[in-house]
């Protein structure tokens, strides 16, 4: 047979600290560009939440105090978020991501 099964779909959630400091890109453009990345890897995103503004409890960079935390539900292959970490580490807007199941 030369069907292809399209691999079966995982519910994630996903958090993002974004930095846009010294950048004029505004938070919304960021977050189009993370679906627009999660599209890339397969992923469906299914919701958005935009958290705001939030201090760091254990502050890493002293320049860098507190950043916009934003929740994005989506689904995806088992593979997906692998590929999507590897694919927003070279992003300098994306501070920070965290991934795990729905």
């Amino acid at each position: 047979m030369t069907a292809t099964a399209t691999p079966a779909k995982r519910n994630y959630r996903a958090t993002f600290i974004l930095d846009n400091r010294g950048k004029e890109e505004t938070v919304e453009q960021i977050i189009e560009g993370v679906k627009k990345v999660i599209a890339e890897v397969h992923g469906d995103v299914t919701a958005v939440e935009n958290i705001g503004k939030k201090d760091f409890v254990r502050v890493t960079d002293p320049k860098m105090t507190s950043a916009t935390y934003v929740h994005v539900s989506f689904a995806a292959p088992a593979e997906g978020p692998a590929q999507l970490i590897e694919r927003l580490r070279l992003n300098s807007s994306v501070y920070r991501t965290f991934i795990q199941s729905a």
